[in-house]
């Protein structure tokens, strides 16, 4: 099994505590978004998780935790922007402490296991295909022995991300902008020996030297195991998703971050009332188990190929 920690929520960020707390005792609980009273248990032993993929902005306070993961492999996607306050208004300053960070925990890892995600990218008055060229290069540049990869990926204008970002002044970007703005940043990575991938992404950018990734990476996953894994591409992701099966382990609406762009948050005010419920003791995230809620053990299994 492999562990998605997570696509809901920045969980080395805000709960690391409770994710550690829950590595110690071998399980935890997640609800099911679908259907608000089915749980499921998930266990969490060694035996049966073979890599924990992290999603993250900021891991800081998760660095000196990592030692609890000893039993464990795993690596991080580390979003790293050149936006500010006004697109990521709870991030702290990405010169000062986070491109640091980053550099810091490549260290402690290995940078084959701290992937640079620069996304999505959003364009409008003030974040143009121009600033986003010299974003990119600035921080390729820092992290350039620091990591083997960088991942990008266009904004999706979805309705909640436009209810999210008003103000901003999105505008969509053409097929034409894409191909351009892609090569250019291809060129870049080339420069400071970065592969550079795309995540999610419909459009081909593989005449600009652009592969399609994935984020939850089957290759990835079988070198730094070193054994092959039996699985499956991820049916509960959307079709141009790359990424094999895992299990999500996160819960949309607990997000601090505050990002514009975000999908995983819905309303503010839920988010708020949500992390009131915030227990580091807690089997489940930010929650309450209820009279009504029905658990059920998720059966899983290791997917290596021994």
């Amino acid at each position: 099994m492999i562990l998605s920690v997570s696509r809901r929520t920045d969980i080395p960020n805000y709960y690391s505590d409770w994710f550690i707390a829950r590595i110690k005792e071998g399980f935890l609980y997640v609800r099911n978004p679908m259907n608000a009273h089915q749980i499921s248990r998930i266990d969490l032993s060694p035996e049966v998780v073979d890599c924990i993929v992290f999603w993250t902005k900021n891991p800081a306070n998760m660095m000196e935790k990592l030692g609890h993961l000893q039993k464990y492999m795993y690596y991080f996607q580390f979003t790293l922007t050149g936006y500010g306050k006004d697109v990521e208004p709870n991030l702290p300053n990405k010169r000062e402490e986070l491109i640091p960070t980053f550099r810091r925990l490549s260290e402690k890892i290995g940078k084959e296991r701290v992937i640079w995600r620069y996304d999505p990218i959003l364009i409008n008055k003030r974040y143009t295909m121009e600033y986003h060229l010299k974003a990119f290069e600035e921080i390729a540049n820092k992290l350039e022995d620091y990591t083997e990869k960088a991942v990008i990926s266009f904004v999706d204008l979805y309705a909640k991300t436009l209810r999210n970002a008003k103000g901003l002044d999105i505008r969509q970007i053409t097929n034409e902008e894409m191909i351009e703005l892609a090569g250019k940043m291809a060129r870049i990575a080339s420069k400071y020996n970065l592969v550079i991938e795309t995540c999610a992404e419909k459009i081909n950018l593989q005449e600009v030297g652009i592969r399609h990734g994935n984020c939850i990476d089957k290759k990835l996953i079988e070198r730094l195991l070193g054994c092959k894994l039996i699985a499956e591409k991820d049916r509960n992701q959307r079709k141009e998703c790359g990424c094999f099966e895992s299990v999500e382990v996160g819960a949309y609406n607990t997000c601090l971050n505050g990002c514009k762009y975000c999908y995983a948050n819905f309303n503010d005010n839920k988010v708020k009332d949500n992390v009131k419920l915030y227990n580091r003791d807690s089997a489940l995230l930010c929650g309450n188990i209820t009279s009504d809620d029905r658990i059920t053990e998720r059966k899983v299994k290791s997917l290596k190929d021994l």
